[in-house]
C-alpha cells in the first residue's frame, strides 16, 4: 500500500515513516510543505495520504488546502488528516466530499499504534476514521440548525458514533443496547435528516458528513 506523508516536524515525519514501513506500507514520499504535498499527491497518486494541517510556509492550513486541491485533480484520493487542531471550515469541506476515504485524527489522541494503522488502512479502503472530538465540534457547530434539533439526545449519540465510522453492532455495544434498537435509531436519523437509509456503513457515514458539511 503506497503512502505519501506530509509533516513539517522532522522527528515526527521520520517516526511516521518508520511506523508505516514496519507495517508493510510503502512510503513513496514524505514532504514538509504544502506545495510539495500537492506535487507528491498528483504525481504519485498514492493509496492513501497522511497529512498534517499546518505546513510551511505560513503554518495555517496549507496541508488541508493541498489535500483538497489534490482531490480535485485526483477524485477519490484517500486522505487521513493528522493534526493538533480542528480546522472547521476546510474540515467540513473535506468531509462533505463523499468520494474516496476520509479521516481526521487529532495527534494528541493517537496513542494506540494498532488503532492508527487500522485507521490508515480503513481510509485507504475507502472508509472513514474520525476522532470523536472532531465529530463533536462539527455537530456543535450545527446544533442550532432545525434538522438536528429534531434529533433526540440518543439519536445524537448514535449519529456521533456513526460519523466515527462505527457499525451498528459497535454502536450497540458502546451504548449497551441491542443492535435492533440502533437500527431503529439509524432509520429515524436518516428520516429526520432527509437522507435515504442504507445498509452500507461507509455510504451512510459519508451521507451524514455531507449533510454536516453543508
Amino acid at each position: 500500500m503506497r503512502v505519501v506523508i506530509a509533516e513539517d516536524l522532522a522527528l515526527l515525519r521520520d517516526g511516521l515513516i518508520r511506523l508505516l514501513e514496519a507495517f508493510k506500507f510503502e512510503v513513496v514520499e514524505a514532504v514538509d510543505n504544502g506545495p510539495s504535498l500537492l506535487r507528491a499527491l498528483t504525481e504519485h497518486r498514492p493509496d492513501v495520504a497522511v497529512v498534517d494541517v499546518r505546513l510551511p510556509p505560513t503554518f495555517t492550513d496549507e496541508g488541508l488546502r493541498a489535500a483538497l486541491e489534490a482531490r480535485e485533480k485526483v477524485p477519490g484520493l484517500p486522505v487521513l488528516v493528522l493534526s493538533q487542531h480542528v480546522e472547521q471550515l476546510y474540515a467540513r469541506e473535506l468531509l462533505s466530499d463523499s468520494t474516496g476515504g476520509i479521516g481526521y485524527l487529532l495527534k494528541d489522541r493517537v496513542s494506540d499504534v494498532s488503532q492508527f494503522v487500522d485507521a490508515v488502512r480503513r481510509v485507504a479502503a475507502g472508509g472513514t476514521a474520525l476522532d470523536p472530538d472532531v465529530v463533536a465540534q462539527l455537530l456543535t457547530r450545527h446544533a442550532r440548525e432545525e434538522p438536528l434539533q429534531a434529533l433526540t439526545p440518543r439519536e445524537r449519540e448514535v449519529l456521533g458514533l456513526m460519523a466515527e465510522g462505527r457499525s451498528n453492532a459497535a454502536i450497540a455495544s458502546a451504548l449497551f443496547v441491542t443492535e435492533k434498537a440502533i437500527s431503529k435509531h439509524t432509520n429515524s436519523i436518516f428520516s429526520k435528516l432527509g437522507l435515504p437509509p442504507s445498509e452500507d456503513d461507509n455510504r451512510r457515514v459519508l451521507a451524514v458528513l455531507a449533510y454536516l458539511g453543508t
